[in-house]
């Protein structure tokens, strides 16, 4: 289990800088994992490099946590995910998936649907869960709902997800026998899906820096999730519902802004924002109180991971991560691939940015309730954004648009973005990657034990 004993970090204190952990007085050894030591190292630097205090002071409001129990809660979540992209690439097709859990994110969970893995999850230092269907066939699933509900559509089945910790698909309806039919549409193993009883009602938050308010031209409010370069082109990234392509923007300060390059809504709510020769794109999400918080990378976390979103309606809230590959229904259609949160929003939020630690994670697309009596709402996973519109996300690391070609002596380049499981080679050996991020410069898979792993 990744268990930490409360003594092992006193006065511990995390300043922000590019990609560098600050010094933790007493700070506990890594656990052990299912890689060499450096893994956790490298893990807690790519979640902790900075960490500000306003993100910390969102975490105890929102979370119930201490200072302490908040760092050492993103200490836990960085090591927890590099020891589980480790564990899947080794269980291959029997992993089920994993989470963290406990306040301070001390305990790693693996599951597994052979039982003789469970000794090579507990040697990895997390606790060992058995599942009867793998990962891989939930997914497959849930790919089968998704497939059902751009053919004929999901009214009444709001919200469908893979569960890893009920090793189910749950599908969430106001209307049961509209959840009945669209499983019976999808041809999926009935016996791989829960359906629940939902009152959620997700719409898009129209009304609404990364987290800056941003207008459209023919009025409605949005927020910029994260700054983008595009070769010498500067922009940001945000929600596709916001606007179309050709949709004029101004700024927070109401000054003329830019305008929507690209927007896929529904079936996925990104889009992108070319900004005019007067807007400069800047590393920061802004924080509590406006401050800025620094944006170092794209690592996505894990589930139960803590998460903080910026908008310009209801400003900074953190909750943690639900489930990943999730599919909503919206009044205006269905999209898929977003990720399920605890965090709160409300119109005028859509397209603002949610970071764990100093990794973007996405970009706000829509969701439930509100910041007085607490809500679900989904994110954009940033990466497959910039991937499709060829963007390099800005960061205090770099995040400049990378030289043309691959690096020299390997298929590695900086600005591309890699998903688990991705191949490459670098410096005359091959690597496999661990967890989905955008390369950039320094973080070439010698460097990164965290994130590439050689074969």
């Amino acid at each position: 289990m990744f268990h930490r004993h409360a003594a092992a970090l006193c006065a511990g204190a995390l300043t922000a800088g590019a990609l560098v952990l600050a010094t933790l007085q007493g700070t506990a050894a890594a656990v052990p994992s299912a890689a060499d030591p450096a893994v956790g190292t490298a893990a807690r630097t790519l979640a902790t490099g900075a960490a500000p205090p306003q993100l910390l002071h969102a975490m105890q409001r929102d979370l119930g946590l201490t200072r302490s129990q908040a760092e050492r809660r993103l200490v836990n979540e960085a090591e927890a995910g590099a020891a589980a992209a480790l564990l899947r690439q080794r269980l291959g097709s029997s992993f089920a998936g994993a989470w963290v859990s406990g306040a301070e994110a001390e305990t790693l969970t693996v599951a597994a649907t052979s039982a003789a893995d469970a000794a090579a999850v507990r040697a990895a230092g997390a606790e060992a869960a058995h599942a009867e269907h793998s990962l891989a066939e939930l997914d497959r699933a849930k790919a089968a709902l998704d497939r059902a509900a751009a053919r004929g559509g999901s009214a009444g089945v709001p919200v469908w997800y893979v569960d890893v910790r009920s090793n189910t698909v749950v599908v969430a309806a106001s209307d049961t026998a509209a959840a009945a039919s669209l499983i019976a549409g999808s041809g999926a193993d009935r016996s791989l899906i829960r359906v629940t009883r939902t009152t959620e009602a997700p719409r898009p938050l129209y009304d609404i820096r990364g987290g800056d308010a941003y207008y459209m031209g023919g009025g409605g409010r949005c927020s910029v999730g994260f700054a983008v370069t595009r070769g010498t082109q500067h922009g940001f990234a945000t929600a596709g519902h916001c606007g179309r392509a050709g949709t004029a923007t101004s700024g927070f300060n109401q000054v003329a802004q830019g305008t929507f390059q690209a927007s896929t809504f529904p079936g996925r709510d990104t889009a992108w924002v070319l900004a005019n020769a007067n807007w400069t794109s800047t590393p920061y999400v802004k924080g509590a109180g406006g401050q800025n918080v620094q944006v170092t990378g794209s690592v996505q976390q894990p589930v139960g991971a803590s998460v903080c979103r910026s908008g310009s309606t209801t400003g900074w809230h953190c909750g943690t991560i639900q489930q990943h590959n999730t599919s909503v229904t919206y009044p205006e259609g269905t999209i898929t691939g977003v990720t399920r949160t605890s965090v709160c929003a409300e119109p005028g939020d859509s397209g603002g940015s949610y970071i764990s630690g100093s990794q973007a994670q996405g970009v706000t697309s829509g969701g439930s309730g509100d910041c007085r009596t607490g809500g679900t709402t989904y994110h954009q996973p940033l990466n497959p954004l910039l991937q499709a519109y060829g963007l390099t996300l800005r960061t205090t690391t770099g995040g400049e648009e990378p030289p043309p070609g691959g690096e020299p002596g390997g298929t590695w380049a900086a600005g591309k973005v890699y998903t688990a499981g991705d191949r490459v080679t670098h410096g005359g050996a091959e690597y496999v990657c661990l967890q989905g991020h955008q390369a950039q410069a320094g973080w070439e898979p010698s460097n990164v034990p965290a994130l590439w792993r050689r074969v």
